[in-house]
């Protein structure tokens, strides 16, 4: 064969190579485009889809006057990704730390780390400059990068720049450098209402208070973009298949009138600062409606470091804590026997004897503060607060109607309160009670309940004989400040008639009279109604002598009642070692609230008119 000829064997082999290389080819090709099609197009798909969530602006929480007590700030979180810094942007970098608040040193070791070892795991980041990201996160990554290093894609500067910060930033157009915006919950008011308003986390929940139960009408719709991104991670803005447009959340408006809230926490301050009590509390109501103008707890703990609180200031104590009320309950025995008709204000019960005969038992009856040389009539039971007294009205009924009318006046069961973790109390049933019960729990023992469910007990008398649901949200605003909904009053029972409230009004009235337990509770020219307690504390399972819960609970005016006050102060050390009683260490308290409130929501001094019915409340329910 001429040597200018290749081998039949060489054609051949050439030949089955290239049918080889072409046969492998098109097998690759199937394996792309039919076998593993629609793997790899899920995989394409997902990296060029971008969906972008676009945060909703929380609602804002007001007092009743329109204060803000909660809103939102708007702030940038700021990232950078190294591989898109240029080499001419460098000399812009010192003022970026200025800006950013990084030292120079610090900004530019950050900038030029450009990749971080395997060994390293950090967090996941956002997608694309208007990708949400979280607080936490630090840096994104790419495992497409040489020696066992992942190449870094971003790097979080700053988590909280300013709006105008961040156009200064943008003016420096240091190319990679770029913020996405984000919400932080604030309270202006810092510790105001701390208990009522509660707080959002720092994983953005909603944890207590107004916060969590208003969630639904505050938190408001994120929107979001689906459309695609090209290789540099940027959104190709024509492939934009839909776009939902954020809705803020709705405002939500209080009763609370913050300076009615102030007045309360400073007078805490005061109680605290005298007393140094383990917890106290003050609540202040509408006499008409039941809305809540003011309510404060001591330990209190400030909205904006409430990661810095303890558990225990944290609690609402006045729906979450539950005490022996003492003889504000002596109402309950009074009411109820007069509603009955067994009773008037001006019949005499002897309560000097120290036992009675019940039900055909001679039954021991507890002590009194007092010895009394005269038969007390009900009106004086009151003024007086004898324990006797209360327990021979709490007889005339008998076991069960007197558990009837405790229920009735809203003990043992849960006020209605709108926010979580309200206790019932406690109150036993007729059959678990011991041979003395009768005895004890018209004087407030032997029975528990919250400063809630006394404070709205109270309420009864106030509101002309009706069991007020308390409340605290008064509108529901859109964020254009159009009102949504409104919110009135509601009575959850009518639990006496008019002319009994008016008569245990009348009968209150003498409780701060020169005669009466608290003395210090009376506003010169002004009819107050209201009622002392004292309950010893039960230390190391024995009633303590040294260890008191002191309240008062009353309203005025009391011919035409604007406002119902309660303080409670558990376990005062008064100077001195005296006992805390509440004639001590909450009446003077009621008082100072009290004549506060009288200028600044222009309460009159009401009496009664001829012909006119004691509880007419002008404008407000009856």
């Amino acid at each position: 064969m001429s040597k200018g000829f290749a081998s039949n064997y060489r054609i051949v082999l050439l030949a089955s190579g290239v049918f080889l290389g072409f046969a492998l080819v098109g097998f690759r090709l199937v394996q792309l485009h039919v076998l593993d099609r629609e793997r790899l197009v899920r995989n394409v798909d997902r990296v060029r889809d971008s969906f972008v969530v676009e945060q909703a602006r929380r609602g804002d929480i007001l007092d009743a006057r329109g204060d803000v007590l909660a809103t939102s700030r708007s702030l940038i979180v700021l990232g950078v990704d190294p591989q898109a810094l240029r080499p001419e942007d460098e000399a812009k970098w010192p003022e970026l730390a200025r800006l950013v608040g990084l030292p120079a040193a610090e900004l530019t070791r950050i900038l030029r780390t450009k990749t971080r070892s395997f060994e390293e795991t950090p967090a996941a980041a956002p997608s694309g400059p208007t990708t949400l990201p979280a607080i936490t996160l630090s840096q994104d990554v790419d495992e497409a990068a040489p020696s066992g290093e992942r190449v870094i894609r971003w790097t979080k500067l700053s988590e909280s720049i300013e709006e105008s910060t961040y156009d200064e930033i943008l003016k420096l157009g240091v190319k990679g450098v770029y913020g996405t915006r984000s919400y932080r919950r604030t309270y202006p008011r810092n510790g105001l209402a701390a208990h009522v308003i509660g707080f959002v986390n720092k994983e953005n929940t909603p944890a207590s208070g107004t916060e969590a139960f208003a969630d639904f009408y505050l938190r408001g719709q994120d929107g979001w973009r689906e459309s695609e991104k090209d290789g540099l991670r940027r959104e190709l803005a024509q492939f934009r298949t839909r776009e939902v447009r954020p809705t803020d959340g709705y405002s939500v408006m209080l009763s609370i009138d913050s300076a009615v809230q102030h007045m309360i926490e400073a007078e805490l301050q005061a109680i605290v600062a005298k007393f140094n009590p383990e917890k106290a509390t003050i609540i202040v109501s509408d006499a008409r409606s039941g809305f809540i103008l003011g309510l404060g707890n001591y330990p209190n703990f400030n909205l904006n470091e409430f990661f810095r609180a303890p558990l225990e200031s944290q609690k609402n104590v006045a729906i979450t804590d539950q005490l022996e009320p003492g003889s504000t309950f002596k109402i309950v025995a009074a009411a109820g026997a007069l509603e009955e008709g067994l009773a008037t204000p001006g019949m005499r019960f002897d309560c000097s004897a120290e036992t009675t005969i019940y039900k055909g038992k001679s039954i021991r009856l507890m002590r009194d503060d007092h010895e009394w040389d005269h038969a007390l009539s009900v009106a004086e039971i009151i003024s007086h607060s004898s324990n006797r007294g209360a327990a021979l009205l709490a007889m005339k009924l008998g076991d069960q109607k007197f558990h009837d009318w405790s229920r009735a006046f809203g003990f043992g069961e849960i006020s209605g309160f709108p926010f979580g973790g309200e206790i019932p109390g406690q109150l036993n049933r007729p059959e678990k009670w011991s041979g003395i019960d009768i005895t004890r729990i018209p004087a407030g023992y032997s029975v528990a309940a919250t400063p809630m469910q006394i404070h709205y007990a109270m309420g009864v008398i106030a509101s002309g004989g009706e069991l007020m649901r308390p409340q605290i949200i008064r509108e529901i605003r859109d964020s254009q400040g159009e009102a949504v909904y409104t919110f009135g009053g509601v009575a959850r029972r009518r639990v006496i008639g008019e002319q009994t409230a008016s008569q245990m009004a009348q009968m209150l009235q003498g409780v701060v009279g020169p005669n009466g337990t608290a003395a210090k509770a009376a506003i010169p020219g002004y009819l107050v109604a209201g009622k002392t307690g004292t309950a010893q504390k039960i230390i190391n399972g024995r009633y303590s002598n040294r260890n008191h819960v002191g309240s008062f609970v009353g309203f005025f005016p009391a011919t035409a009642p604007r406002v119902v006050i309660t303080v409670i102060v558990d376990d005062a050390k008064v100077p001195g070692g005296g006992a805390g009683y509440g004639s001590t260490v909450a009446a003077p308290s009621f008082k100072h609230i009290a004549e506060q409130l009288i200028s600044y929501l222009d309460i009159k001094p009401a009496v009664p008119v001829a012909g006119r019915p004691l509880f007419a409340l002008e404008g407000g329910r009856r």
